[in-house]
């Protein structure tokens, strides 16, 4: 349990810390950027690969063409999720992001019940409709809808529905997921630079260092995240993700001056609400858990 909350706090805490990463390369264009994050990613997670001697598992793991075609879809989802996310970052919008990360879980729970048709519990819509009332909210104050929030909350809910349909291991996933999209990312860098175009020569040597280890900061949190579902009940780890966007609300606000106005004060406030509900709701345990499980053990021991 001790382990499984360290992995979980150290994971969150390293996403939470991404925007303060990607904000030292604002120079760079989204796409450059992604595009490095996908190559070393790809260099970093084959380094692990052959160490660990993995090959074989890593290219059996794809059984078939549907497979294949999750991978596929999964590969294309994270990539825009990380280009929305550097875009926004580095166009000082991180507290979209914030709030987007805080309307995940609930996105991802109603792309269960839309597509895997998992049953919700009244405070689960309870929570579903104080967050639209959110969103609602501050999109009628400022008359635009939030779609940086919501196209991160998007992305990141259906990858995480193409990912609990492949079920593969973080660093076998995450090799498949930046193989696919490695060659039009270096193709993309080898463009600029014949072009003349590329920005990353601008950089200083320890920024140009720091970009080298984007591999680093990408599968590193995901292998913390994987030990820490080994480890802990769901529950725990759901509670435990929050730790990410409220550490980007606190960086966009009190580090790069985001405006936080009354607006956003009651936009997250509903937002804070639903995910409390949520919460609440998804802990709770059916009363015939215990009852069916003790009498499975039973079973085993008859």
């Amino acid at each position: 349990m001790k382990q499984g909350i360290f992995y979980a706090v150290a994971a969150y805490f390293a996403w939470g810390l991404l925007p303060l990463y990607w904000k030292l390369f604002q120079s760079m264009g989204a796409w450059e950027i992604l595009a490095h994050r996908i190559v070393w990613s790809v260099l970093f997670v084959a380094i692990i690969i052959q160490v660990t001697k993995r090959w074989k598992t890593m290219w059996g793991s794809v059984t078939g063409g549907k497979m294949f075609a999750a991978l596929a879809i999964c590969s294309l989802l994270i990539s825009a999720n990380w280009l929305i996310y550097i875009w926004a970052v580095n166009n000082n919008q991180i507290m979209q992001t914030s709030l987007g990360y805080y309307m995940n879980p609930l996105f991802t729970v109603l792309l269960g019940v839309i597509f895997l048709k998992e049953k919700m519990h009244a405070g689960q819509w309870v929570a579903l409709i104080l967050a639209a009332c959110g969103v609602l909210f501050v999109t009628f104050q400022y008359g635009e809808v939030p779609w940086i929030a919501l196209s991160l909350a998007v992305t990141f809910a259906f990858y995480g529905l193409a990912k609990k349909l492949v079920k593969q291991e973080a660093m076998i996933g995450l090799a498949w997921e930046t193989l696919f999209v490695a060659p039009i990312a270096l193709g993309y860098l080898l463009m600029l630079q014949a072009n003349g175009t590329e920005t990353i020569a601008t950089l200083a040597w320890w920024q140009m260092l720091l970009l080298a280890l984007a591999g680093v900061a990408t599968a590193m949190p995901l292998y913390w995240f994987a030990q820490a579902a080994v480890r802990l009940p769901l529950s725990i780890v759901g509670f435990i993700q929050y730790l990410s966007p409220t550490i980007s609300l606190l960086t966009a606000v009190f580090l790069y001056k985001e405006p936080f106005t009354t607006t956003h004060l009651i936009s997250f406030a509903c937002i804070w609400s639903a995910l409390i509900i949520f919460t609440a709701s998804s802990m709770r345990k059916k009363p015939t858990a215990a009852p069916i499980k003790q009498e499975v053990a039973i079973k085993k021991q008859a």
